[in-house]
């Protein structure tokens, strides 16, 4: 007959084996580049924009990779992981690309330099930013508005929705399909649409 210590011990063997055996977990990076090639940065002054702030929803902020799973579900598998949090790439990402799109000088993350000014503040809001079910596509759908911090004109709203097809069924050419969705992104904004 087995004691409850003997009993026990096992258990705890168990449980800690369990523990060790956990699979490794794979980081990925949305990459700095743009995909694809660049035109030639504007040769004329633009006019300068201030952008922030770049709003995630919640279901983003976490470290772990979205994929949704029919009406109402969302999956992430844990041994896929965003190396860097969404909330501080997407912004930083959006910056640079239209940096690149607009002029160097033309695009600056809020808080400005003390005595910059901007002609235009640009505010984001990402609605969505996930992979669909079968792991296939990636759905980007964005809110951006323009706003003129003197009052002078209007503001002017956008919305977009972007639907870029994944080069694979691996989770690399998911990510990469993260990262073109956000190119296309600031593609749209830089171009008025």
């Amino acid at each position: 007959m087995i004691s409850a210590k003997s009993t026990l011990a096992v258990l705890c063997a168990l449980a800690l084996s369990a523990c060790g055996s956990s699979p490794p977990v794979q980081l990925y990076q949305l990459r700095a580049d743009p995909p694809g090639p660049l035109a030639a940065a504007p040769q004329a002054a633009s006019p300068t924009w201030a952008l922030g702030p770049v709003l995630l929803p919640e279901y983003l902020d976490r470290d772990a990779i979205v994929r949704s799973s029919g009406q109402a579900t969302l999956n992430t598998n844990p041994g896929e992981r965003w190396a860097e949090s969404l909330r501080d790439a997407v912004p930083r990402l959006l910056q640079q690309d239209l940096a690149r799109l607009r002029g160097n000088d033309a695009v600056w993350r809020l808080p400005l330099p003390p005595g910059m000014t901007a002609e235009r503040h640009l505010r984001v809001e990402i609605q969505r930013l996930d992979a669909d079910s079968a792991g296939r596509v990636v759905v980007l759908q964005a809110r951006w508005t323009l706003i003129d911090p003197s009052g002078a004109s209007k503001p002017v709203v956008a919305e977009r929705r972007i639907d870029v097809a994944a080069s694979g069924a691996d989770t690399d050419a998911l990510v990469s399909a993260h990262r073109t969705a956000l190119w296309q992104l600031a593609q749209a904004i830089a171009a008025g649409r």
